[in-house]
């Protein structure tokens, strides 16, 4: 239960909800309890004029009844038989409606408490995802992360909703029904309470067995969400590689081990039910039978109307008794998913503003001072000993194999990662010590892989910049040359591109993300080998385009390829992620070293093609 401690925050916040539902659920169960008495009042009453019809019958003593049935039924108390059971019908129809009044005031109160909580812990949990940094989301599956916000938090919603409204209004019937049957019989209502020990074992220990079976169905349930998910993104290499029965197969797997614990898990909460209908029946049974035999022998006090009175009282907590098992079982769950919530939510981001960051303009100066860099879950040294001096206004043209961590360099310069050894500098400002928003918000980023959201094309480029205008936008796709396709599209820029831009080319999608990134205008760009889906005359018009669109700006075009059009004013060419050499294309070429080795073959695969 300490995990669900993190929950008071919300409870305090909704403190007036909070407070307003419980003090319906005691108004609900207080008119509800009026009704057993008034009940046992009018069963007597009704003996009494049987065995006497002459007499007039007034029932039991009103020793032992509520001051408001006293009230009541010494207003109508001189009135003829008839009338007094008409009246007595009237009061108990108008006492039910007030307690299904307050009933529904409960539920909208407590209900609609927890659909806040659920809202704040939903925002809470996304907020969170966007804090932490890129080496988390490369060791969680999405499947998993989907399913904190979604199934856990619902679950949690349980247990803020229902079954803390179950439990109040267990406490409340439980509460006056012992109070009123404890005053009218001591020895009556020990016996009809009797069951309930074993009721509280019974509780206890299906309890233990819910909360294991519900930690790993939830552990399940993310594997299945998971395996779900990779499925359907992957949808097209699964159908290209005739895959579909071996997906299908692997996805029956994990279906199976979810549908067989759930099972488990099912049957186990079946006890409850039976259990709770037993042992409240047998409340009901020794009742009438130790009531009848004090009738029957005469012991003072005993009637009719107080047996009657005592079964209501057991069938009135029949329904809040039998919900333990489901309110116990709902809190189990909310326990076991709140853990996993809490631990993402107490996950700290490797990457965060220091104490005494601040939200610097940056010029375009960068520089690269000894950097070194080891991914720190595959131990993969990218950057070894990276020095490189970036002046604003230049363009810089970082070349490489693949895997030669020119990708890394970006990552870097972004602060998606921190070195673990040197220091990158923006205009003399050490990178940690600019805010991240900051940081990035100033540089226009081209990924390697392309991202297009499930939106309309207008909306994809600008993305960054949300004040964007029509004409804006525009300009935008005529730069990275994918204007003439969009208005080709029958609905141009409202042209939605589905999810990941499936509708859409890898070259379509690779100039939409470069439009994007355009639209913004930084001081710095960084394209990340953002052309290796465009055609040769496609990649001349963008290089052409983006010439004087970066004729003022920090450029740094990361690539495998070599763009001889562009004047770069410094070509880098990166090794196992040390600089081999850096200089302009001519100076590099009169070295005849890696980038010219690079450049001949370049030159020999354009001529075949």
């Amino acid at each position: 239960m300490t995990q669900l401690s993190t929950l008071n925050k919300y409870f305090k916040k909704y403190k007036l909800l909070f407070a307003l539902g419980i003090s319906f659920v005691i108004l609900t169960n207080y008119f509800r309890i009026l009704s057993p008495q008034l009940t046992g009042y009018v069963v007597n009453s009704v003996v009494a004029q049987i065995k006497n019809p002459t007499a007039f019958a007034n029932g039991a003593t009103l020793n032992n009844y509520d001051v408001v049935v006293v009230k009541i039924i010494n207003w109508f108390n001189d009135k003829p038989f008839q009338e007094r059971i008409l009246f007595a019908g009237l009061i108990l129809f108008v006492i039910a409606i007030i307690s299904g009044f307050f009933m529904f005031l409960m539920r909208q109160t407590i209900i609609v408490m927890s659909r806040h909580i659920e809202f704040d812990q939903k925002s809470e949990i996304f907020s969170h995802y966007q804090k932490l940094d890129t080496s988390f989301f490369k060791t969680h599956s999405t499947g998993d992360l989907m399913n904190r916000i979604s199934e856990d938090v619902s679950r949690v919603r349980m247990y803020t909703g229902p079954a803390i409204m179950y439990f109040i209004n267990l406490a409340a019937i439980m509460g006056f029904s012992i109070f009123f049957m404890w005053r009218s019989d001591h020895k009556l209502t020990m016996v009809a309470l009797c069951p309930l020990p074993i009721l509280a074992f019974t509780i206890y220990f299906v309890n233990t067995i819910i909360n294991k079976k519900s930690e790993k169905i939830q552990s399940l349930l993310s594997d299945l969400t998971t395996n779900a998910q990779e499925s359907y993104s992957g949808i097209r290499v699964i159908k290209s590689f005739v895959q579909e029965k071996a997906m299908l197969g692997f996805f029956k797997k994990n279906s199976e081990a979810y549908r067989t614990n759930a099972l488990s898990l099912a049957k186990t909460e079946a006890i409850y039910f039976p259990s709770m209908g037993l042992l409240i029946g047998l409340s009901t049974l020794i009742t009438i039978l130790a009531g009848g035999l004090d009738i029957i022998h005469g012991v003072a006090g005993s009637s009719a109307g107080k047996i009657a009175e005592f079964v209501m009282y057991i069938q009135m907590l029949t329904f809040p008794v039998s919900a333990i098992g489901w309110t116990a079982s709902m809190t189990q769950r909310a326990v076991a998913s709140q853990r996993r919530i809490n631990e993402f939510l107490l996950t700290s981001p490797v990457i965060k503003n220091s104490p005494g960051a601040m939200e610097e303009e940056l010029k375009g100066n960068i520089t690269f001072n000894q950097v070194n860099f080891t991914y720190p879950h595959t131990g993969i040294h990218a950057i070894k000993d990276f020095s490189l001096q970036i002046k604003k206004g230049e363009k810089i043209a970082i070349i490489g194999k693949t895997g030669s961590g020119k990708s890394t360099i970006a990552q870097l310069l972004l602060r998606m990662y921190d070195p673990q050894q040197g220091e990158i500098k923006y205009d003399d400002h050490n990178v940690k010590n600019i805010r991240t928003g900051s940081l990035r918000s100033q540089i226009s980023y081209v990924p390697q892989d392309v991202f297009l959201f499930s939106e309309t094309i207008q909306n994809n480029i600008s993305f960054g910049k949300k004040d964007a205008t029509e004409a804006e936008v525009i300009n935008a796709a005529k730069q990275a040359s994918i204007y003439n396709e969009i208005t080709a599209f029958e609905e141009g820029f409202k042209t939605m591109v589905g999810e990941r831009g499936v509708t859409l080319s890898g070259g379509q999608k690779q100039r939409i993300s470069i439009a994007r990134a355009l639209i913004k205008k930084p001081e710095i760009v960084i394209f990340d080998d953002c052309l290796s889906a465009v055609d040769a005359r496609t990649e001349n018009e963008i290089i052409g385009n983006l010439y004087e669109y970066l004729k003022d700006k920090t450029a740094i075009i990361i690539t495998h390829r070599i763009f001889s059009l562009f004047n770069f004013d410094k070509i880098v060419v990166i090794n196992e992620g040390s600089i081999a050499e850096q200089g302009t294309h001519d100076e590099l070429i009169a070295l005849q070293g890696l980038y010219s080795s690079m450049y001949a073959k370049q030159q020999e695969t354009e001529e075949v093609h």
